[in-house]
């Protein structure tokens, strides 16, 4: 159901399958709150779209480096540590407050707690986000992640060496079926590929430059520790004894972003280098080999 929807109607996905959740939609008289409900020809389907509300987050002067802005969109790096939008556990202190203080606009569409928010970044991983600042560039946007034309490439430091120097990792991904924390490979999951390239060998470990088709929560940290190569400091994904004591979480950085803008049909390319922690481990792991 949620993808008939998201074909027929300017919402994002995600949005749509929120609205579903909150009974927003019925079928042939009665509320239906399963996103994957099976559709019948001759079914009549309501769905109620709440008018957008303004985000209800207070503005906070928070530091972010801001490399890209026009009316339409920006093209910011989200420092490892912040969490993306408001959520239980962090009401504040996220990306979206700085956002509100330092941008003049952001599209409606994510909903009260994610206005402007195309894509995200796990809270530990550094890197580039593509931010909408108003609803029609926001939905341009959504949709050249959905037809899969948005570059997108990370750095990532893993446990162990490679026998070839290039690579991918395909699996699909979902919730684990046991820990509701955890994504995991699981057969019936959202098809999901990782490409990758090692750009070079450390001591135990490698630094790659990996490049998502599509984005999944989790993506690289569970297809690089499917095949044996978590990314180092993922508490989560990573080995019980970690070969290098890394603090401060997982050593994985969004490097580059590259897609077509949504009001001029420019093309644009953004890069910004790894955070110094990223580089001390490097340096330290180069050191030593």
């Amino acid at each position: 159901m949620d993808a008939f929807l998201s074909e027929r109607l300017p919402l994002t996905r995600s949005r749509i399958q929120a609205l579903i959740r909150e009974g927003a939609v019925t079928i042939d008289g009665q509320i239906e709150q399963k996103t994957g409900f099976s559709l019948r020809a001759g079914q009549i389907m309501f769905i109620t779209i709440p008018e957008t509300a303004p985000a209800l987050i207070e503005a906070q002067d928070i530091p972010l480096t801001i490399l890209y802005q026009d009316d339409d969109l920006a093209v910011v790096a989200k420092p490892s540590g912040m969490v993306v939008h408001p959520a239980a556990g962090n009401p504040d202190g996220t990306l979206v407050n700085a956002l509100m203080h330092r941008l003049d606009g952001l599209s409606g569409i994510g909903g009260e707690l994610r206005p402007g928010i195309v894509h995200r970044l796990d809270k530990d991983t550094s890197g580039l986000l593509l931010v909408a600042k108003n609803d029609a560039s926001h939905l341009r946007l959504s949709e050249q992640l959905k037809r899969r034309e948005v570059e997108r490439a990370y750095l990532a430091i893993v446990h162990g060496h490679f026998k070839d120097s290039e690579g991918y990792v395909e699996g699909a991904i979902a919730r684990h079926p046991t820990d509701r924390k955890k994504m995991a490979i699981v057969p019936g999951g959202r098809d999901a590929r990782t490409e990758y390239t090692v750009l070079k060998e450390l001591r135990g470990a490698s630094l790659i430059e990996a490049r998502l088709t599509t984005g999944r929560t989790h993506q690289i940290r569970v297809h690089m520790a499917s095949i044996g190569r978590p990314v180092l400091g993922d508490l989560v994904y990573g080995p019980k004894k970690m070969p290098h004591p890394v603090k401060g979480g997982q050593l994985l950085h969004a490097c580059r972003v590259g897609f077509m803008h949504p009001t001029t049909g420019e093309y644009m390319r953004f890069e910004t280098p790894p955070e110094p922690r990223f580089e001390e481990w490097l340096k330290k792991l180069e050191s030593e080999t």
